[in-house]
C-alpha cells in the first residue's frame, strides 16, 4: 500500500497478453495509469516487465509499492489452436478409445457432403485404454487391473511424454480408477503431468469431458512453464507481491490454481473485457448492454443484462466453419459465453477465386504485424485499410510508439487487392474495412438470435484498441443508436482485471428425476461444491465477504438439453421440489414462451459460485444537456455510410470536459486509440469521461 492523502490506497496492476498486443493498467485508488506494447512471443513476460517499468514510472511510485498483479492471456487458447502443447497421452476405458474422433452425431453443416471434421487434439496412436468401467450411477461395473495399468504405465514412460490426460466412463460419479491409475503414473515418473477429467471437468457426456481433460493436459507443461516463469522474472525485477489470474469465469484465482487447470484460462483476456463491460453497465445503471471488444487478432462481443455478463458452462475454441456451432473444439468449463472470431486490426485481407474480400481468420499478429508497422509484414490487414481511410494517425499511432507507413500500407493494399480486382487503395481499403464490419455485424446478430435478442434496443460498450475505430459503423449496421466508449477503453481487458472479484464456480453431472430425488443426496453435493470453490478462494479471498450462487441444470425427460435454474439459499427439503419444478417452469417458460405439461423433470448438474463481494459501484447520471464545440483541427475520413471521405473534427480526448458535444464527422484521439464518430452520430464527454455516442436524431 502506499499513502496519499493521508490514507492507505491499493496498487495493482491488471495485464492482459492478447495476439498483438500486451496490455498494462496501473490502479491507484480511483486513477489508472495504462500502456500498450506488442506482444513478444518468444518470451511473452518481457513485453510484461516492459510495460509495469513504464507505468510505475507514470505513476511516479516504486516497484515495491505494488500490491497485487491480475493477469489474463491467450496464451493457452493460442497453444491450443496453433497446436503447440506438450507430447501428451490419453487414457480411457476400453472400447471408447476413438471418441473424441467420432464426436457426437450432430453436423454442424447439415448438407456439405464433403464436410471436415476438426482433427482430435491428441492422435490415434497416443491414445490407450485400460479395461475398467464404472457405471452410469457411480457403481463399479468392471474394477481396474492395476497389472495392467502398471504395464501401461511403462508403455507411457517409453513413448517419451510429458503430459498424460485420463477420461474414464462416468468417472464424474466415481473418480476412484482415474486417480489411482494417475498415483501410479506419478510413482513411475513423479516429473509426469498428469490431468484427470473427475477433477477437471466432472460432467456428463463424454466427448465434452474427454475433449476438456485432452486440453488441459495438452496445455499444462506449457503453461506451468510459462507463469513459473513471469512470477519468478517479477520477483527479479523487484516485484514481490502476490500474482493472481482471471479465469474464463470472469473471477481470480491463485497462480498454483491457474498453472493445475490452465483449461480454466482458455477465455482469460476475453471475460476481462466482459467485466470491464459489466461495470460501465452497472455505472450508467443500464440493462441491456452488446459489449465489443476488437484488438489486434480477434473481436469478441458478449451479451451483458441487468448489470452481468451471460454464462455457460461449455464453449467452443478453433472453429473451423465460421459461427457454425459445433465445428469447434468443446471445453466443458464455467465460461462468460461470448462469440469470438478473426477480425481484429491484425487480420489479413486476401482476394478469393470468386474475386471476393476475404478478412480474417488469419492475423498479422505482433510479427510481422500490418504493412504499415514496417516490421517486414507484406500482406494487408485491416490496421492498413484504416489508416488508408483516415481513421488512425500515422505519426501518433500508439502515442508515437509505432510510426506507421502509408506508403507500405497502400502498396500492400494494391498488391494483395487492387490489382485483381482494378480498385485504388482507397476502394480496396473501404472493401476491406466493410467486409471485416459485416463480418463482426453477422456475428452479434447470430448471438443475439441464438439468446431471442432484438440489438435495437441494446447499447453498445466498445473497448480494446480496435473497437473504438469500428463501433459506429457496426452500430449502424445494426441499428444501434447508443454507444458508449469508456476511459481507458483501449486497455479495456486489462482493467477489466481490476473490476473482477476473486471467484470460481464448480459443475458436477449427478443425474436425478426431480419427483424421485433425495434432498439429502442434494444437500450433500451442493456442500461438496461450495468445499471445492471455498478451498480455491482461500488464498487470495481471506477474510472477505463471500456471496454463494447456486444452480441446478434441468429439462424435460427425453430432451437432449438443458437450462440453468437459479436456486434459493439451501439447505433443502422434500417439500421444496415443488419449489425446484415452479423455478424451472418460471425459466423455460421465459426461454421457450410456455411449459410442456405431463412430463417428469431431469436435473442434470448442479454448480456453486463463491465471489468475493464487489464495493458498491459509483453511479453516473447520463448527460443530455450538452454545449457544442468544435475543433479547428481537420482530417480527411472516408465515411462508410456516405461513401466518401469527409472533412473530420480531430479532438484530443484528454482536453474534452464533461457536458461538451462533438458532432460528427468526428475523431477523438487518445494514445490507445481512435474513436471514430460516423457523420450520422454525435459524441457526448459524460461525467466520467465516457464517449458517449449517440445518433443525431436522439438529441435534445
Amino acid at each position: 500500500m502506499i499513502e496519499r492523502n493521508n490514507t492507505k490506497q491499493a496498487v495493482r496492476i491488471g495485464v492482459d497478453i492478447g495476439g498483438t498486443f500486451t496490455d498494462i493498467a496501473l490502479e491507484i485508488g480511483t486513477q489508472i495509469f495504462s500502456t500498450k506494447l506488442l506482444t513478444n512471443y518468444s518470451a511473452p513476460e518481457q513485453a510484461i516487465l516492459d510495460g509495469i517499468l513504464t507505468v510505475v514510472k507514470d505513476a511516479d511510485i516504486h516497484l515495491s509499492d505494488i500490491d497485487m498483479v491480475i493477469h489474463g492471456t491467450t496464451l493457452a487458447t493460442n497453444a491450443l489452436i496453433e497446436r503447440r502443447g506438450a507430447k501428451t497421452a490419453f487414457i480411457t476405458t476400453e472400447g471408447f478409445r476413438d471418441v473424441l474422433e467420432m464426436r457426437t452425431e450432430n453436423r454442424f453443416e447439415q448438407y456439405d457432403l464433403n464436410i471436415t471434421l476438426p482433427k482430435p487434439l491428441i492422435a490415434r496412436p497416443d491414445r490407450y485404454t485400460l479395461n475398467e468401467r464404472v457405471g452410469s450411477k457411480g457403481q463399479v461395473l468392471k474394477a481396474l487391473d492395476l497389472d495392467e495399468a502398471e504395464t501401461l504405465a511403462s508403455v507411457i514412460e517409453q513413448g517419451g511424454y510429458t503430459s498424460v490426460a485420463i477420461g474414464f466412463m462416468h468417472s464424474y460419479l466415481n473418480g476412484e480408477h482415474e486417480a489411482r491409475v494417475r498415483d501410479i503414473l506419478l510413482r513411475r515418473n513423479p516429473s509426469l503431468s498428469v490431468s484427470i477429467s473427475s477433477e477437471v471437468s466432472p460432467q456428463m457426456r463424454e466427448y465434452e469431458r474427454f475433449n476438456t481433460v485432452c486440453a488441459n493436459a495438452y496445455v499444462r507443461p506449457v503453461m506451468e512453464s510459462y507463469l513459473h516463469s513471469l512470477v519468478d522474472r517479477l520477483k527479479e525485477t523487484g516485484i514481490a507481491c502476490p500474482v493472481f489470474m482471471i479465469h474464463s469465469g470472469g473471477g481470480i484465482i491463485s497462480v498454483q490454481n491457474a498453472a493445475a487447470f490452465p483449461v480454466r484460462l482458455m477465455e482469460s483476456g476475453p471475460a476481462g473485457g466482459a467485466m470491464f463491460a459489466a461495470d460501465i453497465a452497472n455505472r450508467f445503471s443500464l440493462d441491456s448492454v452488446i459489449s465489443f471488444d476488437m484488438g489486434g487478432t480477434t473481436a469478441k462481443i458478449c451479451l451483458i443484462e441487468q448489470g452481468r455478463p451471460k454464462t455457460a458452462k461449455t464453449f467452443e475454441v478453433d472453429r473451423s466453419y465460421r459461427f457454425k456451432k459445433g465445428s469447434g473444439m468443446p471445453i466443458s468449463i464455467p465460461v462468460i459465453e461470448m462469440v469470438e472470431i478473426g477480425a481484429g486490426g491484425g487480420s489479413l485481407a486476401s482476394v478469393d477465386s470468386m474475386n471476393q474480400i476475404r478478412v480474417g481468420p488469419e492475423s498479422a499478429a505482433s510479427e510481422p504485424g500490418p504493412a504499415c508497422y514496417q516490421r517486414g509484414g507484406k500482406r494487408p490487414a485491416v490496421t492498413d485499410a484504416d489508416l488508408i481511410l483516415g481513421r488512425l494517425d500515422a505519426d501518433n499511432f500508439a502515442g508515437g510508439a509505432i510510426r506507421l507507413s502509408t506508403a507500405a500500407a497502400e502498396a500492400a493494399l494494391n498488391d494483395a487487392v487492387g490489382e485483381k480486382l482494378a480498385l485504388t487503395p482507397s476502394l480496396a481499403a473501404f472493401g476491406i474495412s466493410e467486409v471485416v464490419d459485416e463480418n463482426m455485424a453477422n456475428a452479434a446478430r447470430a448471438h443475439a438470435v441464438e439468446n431471442g435478442k432484438a440489438l435495437e434496443a441494446f447499447t453498445m460498450i466498445a473497448f480494446g484498441g480496435a473497437a473504438p475505430v469500428h463501433a459506429s459503423r457496426l452500430c449502424e449496421k445494426l441499428g444501434i443508436d447508443r454507444l458508449l466508449i469508456p476511459r481507458s477503453a483501449g486497455v479495456g481487458s486489462a482493467v477489466g482485471f481490476l473490476k473482477a472479484p476473486f471467484g470460481y464456480e464448480v459443475v458436477k453431472s449427478a443425474f436425478m428425476r426431480l419427483d424421485l430425488c433425495d434432498m439429502s443426496q442434494v444437500n450433500a453435493t451442493l456442500n461438496e461444491l461450495a468445499a471445492s470453490a471455498a478451498q480455491v478462494l482461500e488464498e487470495g479471498a481471506r477474510d472477505q465477504t463471500i456471496i454463494w450462487e447456486r444452480r441446478a441444470y434441468m429439462r424435460y425427460q427425453g430432451q437432449g438439453w438443458e437450462i440453468p435454474i437459479e436456486l434459493p439459499e439451501g439447505p433443502y427439503q422434500d417439500a421444496q421440489r415443488e419449489t425446484f419444478a415452479q423455478l424451472f417452469e418460471q425459466a423455460y417458460t421465459q426461454f421457450f414462451g410456455r411449459p410442456i405439461e405431463g412430463l417428469p423433470i431431469e436435473i442434470i448438474s448442479w454448480t456453486v459460485k463463491a465471489s468475493s463481494q464487489l464495493p458498491p459501484v459509483e453511479k453516473v447520471d447520463p448527460l443530455q444537456a450538452v454545449t457544442a464545440t468544435h475543433s479547428t483541427l481537420i482530417r480527411p475520413l472516408f465515411d462508410a455510410a456516405l461513401g466518401d471521405y469527409v472533412d473530420a473534427q480531430i479532438c484530443e480526448r484528454e482536453s474534452l470536459r464533461p457536458g461538451q458535444r462533438v458532432s460528427g464527422p468526428a475523431i477523438v484521439v487518445e494514445r490507445e486509440t481512435s474513436t471514430i464518430v460516423t457523420s450520422s452520430f454525435d459524441v457526448i464527454v459524460q461525467n466520467d469521461g465516457s464517449l458517449l455516442v449517440q445518433k443525431k436524431n436522439l438529441l435534445n
